[in-house]
């Protein structure tokens, strides 16, 4: 199984210097997989959870991608509707190829109404909007003498059954965020008789989870996975494995922007896991 980090490319504290702070981290620790999230216009209902600057995605992983070597980049997740297919299409074939085939492409439906507004986009036809995208981003990639050489795997986000049977049809993989064990459990179950409904394979599992590492234990069918002592975030990982999930990917974000300022505590945590699973031993991996 593979681990991925979502890291903040957000925020009061974030510039470009914390930005190549956090991909050298990721990377030295061992993990996989780097993301970054997506918005395109601050307005306020954005603002008020991920505030300004926010570092646009495919800018911010090109420039990351020079500064690395190893881990694979993608977006967690990118908003499909902001974009043409065709932009899309372009920009995620570029980097993929520049970067040496290291990009996974997670797209979601949205879900701040300013922001639809402020870019001219129908709020109320954001799923088919991007269903309409990922099918059309998937029709330009199969031009491969325009648009690469390389595959891209694309991970489709969302926790409503209108977003799993987009997985199912579009997606490599589907990528819930920010769940708990009981609720996947049963998640996978549905998915499952989404794809037996279309004949097609289940796509992979690659959630977002939490990182939360506390001193207590963390009680309640309420926990969300990662969350609670490092015993419990690592059985988490362990239930994950065994659901079938072939990526996971944390996110130590506890939803103050105030934590921009001082990555370290997230680092922190970040080098307890891999410290526990072994990541930076692992072979081809680097030392932090």
């Amino acid at each position: 199984m593979k681990i991925g980090v979502n890291v903040l490319n957000f925020g009061p504290g974030t510039d470009p210097g914390v930005l190549r702070g956090w991909a050298h981290t990721v990377e030295g620790l061992g993990y996989d997989l780097l993301m970054v999230s997506d918005h395109v216009a601050v307005t306020p209902d954005v603002a008020a959870r991920y505030p300004a600057p926010f570092y646009e995605p495919f800018t911010t992983l090109s420039w990351l991608a020079g500064v690395t070597t190893r881990v694979r980049l993608g977006t967690t997740v990118l908003i499909a509707p902001y974009r043409h297919p065709l932009l899309t299409a372009r920009m995620a074939a570029n980097l993929n190829e520049l970067s040496g085939g290291r990009l996974v492409l997670g797209v979601g439906v949205g879900w701040a109404r300013q922001e639809f507004a402020a870019l001219g986009v129908p709020f109320e036809r954001r799923g088919r909007l991007t269903d309409e995208h990922l099918r059309d981003v998937r029709a330009a990639w199969a031009d491969t003498a325009d648009y690469g050489r390389r595959r891209i795997p694309v991970w489709v986000g969302g926790n409503s059954a209108a977003g799993m049977r987009r997985a199912v049809r579009f997606g490599d993989a589907w990528h819930p965020l920010r769940v708990t064990l009981p609720w996947l459990r049963a998640a996978a179950g549905r998915l499952k008789e989404y794809a037996d409904e279309q004949g097609v394979p289940v796509p992979a599992l690659a959630p977002r989870i939490a990182l939360r590492i506390t001193d207590r234990p963390v009680e309640g069918p309420e926990r969300g996975a990662g969350e609670g002592t490092i015993e419990q975030v690592l059985d988490d990982l362990r239930e994950l494995r065994l659901l079938g999930a072939g990526s996971v990917v944390l996110d130590p974000y506890g939803g103050d922007p105030a934590e921009t300022h001082r990555p370290q505590a997230a680092w922190r945590a970040l080098a307890a896991v891999a410290a526990h699973l072994g990541l930076a031993q692992a072979p081809g991996k680097e030392q932090p």
